[in-house]
């Protein structure tokens, strides 16, 4: 799944006439780079969250992206957030772990393939969410203070704490169960709600990337992710 429902409001002006997803990084948009990686890493198959200024976005998957089939899950009526766009779209996910993207981080993977090597990672006995994490010292335009501690396991073993740095950011990629997909709150919510059912189980996995990554938080970031991607 590829989250790309936003609104992008610090991303203004740029997305005063166009949905975040459709900015443009390098000469190629956002969820150009995104399904770049899809593609790379074999993926055939992707729902797309849609809601803010749908109808451009929707077209554009339509008529421009190609070498993957692309499922659409329309929230022009509500915008779920991240937690409730992954419940409405899970009758079109299906019943296996599945990938979720978010359409406003770009990444360029190291040695590996970085979706190829989630998939690797992931341990269905032992897991129900695995994100890819980023040290904070190399995550790109991040706008906070760090997200997560891995234990020496990869086991995520607790949030950023109030006042401190913590020394993994998540990258907005992730594998997650539908065994995890339940109990959810009514209306709009974060994965968050998710996240913590499953750190607190011990079934929620972090795996570093080793490539590089930039958030895409504010409209500075696009010429300071470009001058990165041409030092690449």
């Amino acid at each position: 799944m590829v989250m790309a429902a936003g609104v992008g409001k610090r991303m203004r002006p740029l997305t005063a006439t166009r949905p975040k997803p459709l900015i443009e990084v390098g000469g190629r948009t956002l969820i150009d780079h995104n399904f770049d990686r899809l593609r790379a890493a074999g993926v055939e198959r992707a729902v797309v969250n849609v809601h803010y200024l749908a109808d451009a976005l929707e077209a554009y998957l339509h008529h421009r992206v190609h070498g993957i089939e692309v499922i659409v899950s329309d929230e022009r009526a509500q915008l779920m957030e991240t937690g409730g766009g992954i419940v409405k779209a899970m009758p079109l996910l299906g019943d296996d772990p599945f990938l979720v993207v978010n359409a406003d981080n770009l990444w360029l993977d190291g040695p590996t393939d970085a979706i190829r090597q989630l998939a690797a990672r992931w341990d269905d006995a032992a897991m129900d969410a695995l994100l890819l994490m980023v040290p904070y010292a190399r995550a790109h335009n991040h706008g906070g203070q760090g997200d997560f501690h891995l234990a020496a396991d990869g086991r995520i073993s607790g949030r950023r704490k109030p006042g401190r740095v913590a020394p993994f950011v998540f990258t907005g990629v992730q594998i997650l169960s539908p065994r995890l997909i339940r109990d959810w709150p009514e209306g709009p919510f974060s994965t968050n709600v998710f996240w913590d059912r499953a750190i607190a189980g011990g079934r929620a996995y972090g795996l570093v990337h080793q490539g590089l990554w930039s958030e895409i938080n504010v409209p500075g970031a696009v010429k300071r992710t470009e001058a990165l991607l041409a030092d690449g």
